[in-house]
């Protein structure tokens, strides 16, 4: 089991990799803009956080480094504060029922086996957790990444995978929650209607 770390200055806070190496940091969010939205969609969320929070994508652990209570963040890339950098988030060296939130922000769509990833969510929360979403739909995403391009770490450093998509719909959303087990949807569109947050609970 990987320990719960506190909320600490990024110097102060190890990533943890499966072969114990480190690893060169990434940038993002390089200018003004994406800060800033970035920023919208974490005070969007922290509303719905409780409890043990665990963030999947989490890049440079924003939502983590706001919350007040105990969290970790996991990625498949050390973006510069990655808690946990694992192979696969689909496999985390996390106990079960271990959680109280899950958030995924911004993020789903860049997980290519997010159905799976989505599965080991609903295994790390407790029995009445909830997992939180944010997503915005597929043209509006080709568009934007088209033109922020430039600006973008996805992109310009670490680039599109395989089986990565330029975001998802409502119903796409909706179904791969159901499939892994989630109910009792609640949403809520928000930065100006553009973009939707999804909150599930685990049964």
């Amino acid at each position: 089991m990987v320990p719960v770390l506190p909320n600490s200055p990024a110097a102060l806070v190890p990533a943890i990799y499966s072969d114990g190496t480190k690893r060169a940091k990434w940038s993002t969010l390089k200018d003004a803009l994406g800060r800033r939205l970035c920023t919208w969609r974490v005070e969007t969320v922290l509303p719905h956080v409780r409890g043990r929070l665990l963030d999947i994508g989490c890049g440079t652990n924003r939502l983590v480094r706001s919350y007040p209570g105990e969290g970790l963040g996991a990625d498949v890339f050390q973006w510069g504060d990655v808690d946990i950098v694992a192979e696969d988030t689909a496999a985390l060296p996390l106990d079960d029922e271990s959680f109280d939130t899950v958030a995924i922000i911004a993020a789903l769509n860049h997980i290519p086996n997010r159905g799976a990833v989505l599965t080991e969510a609903n295994r790390v929360l407790r029995p009445g957790g909830r997992i939180c979403i944010t997503m915005i739909p597929p043209r509006l995403s080709t568009v934007w990444h088209l033109l922020r391009r430039p600006w973008d770490a996805d992109q310009s450093e670490r680039e599109m995978k395989p089986g990565e998509v330029y975001g998802l719909t409502p119903d796409e959303v909706d179904r791969l929650l159901s499939a892994a087990g989630f109910g009792a949807v609640y949403s809520k569109r928000f930065m100006l209607g553009i973009n939707r947050l999804t909150v599930a609970c685990k049964p």
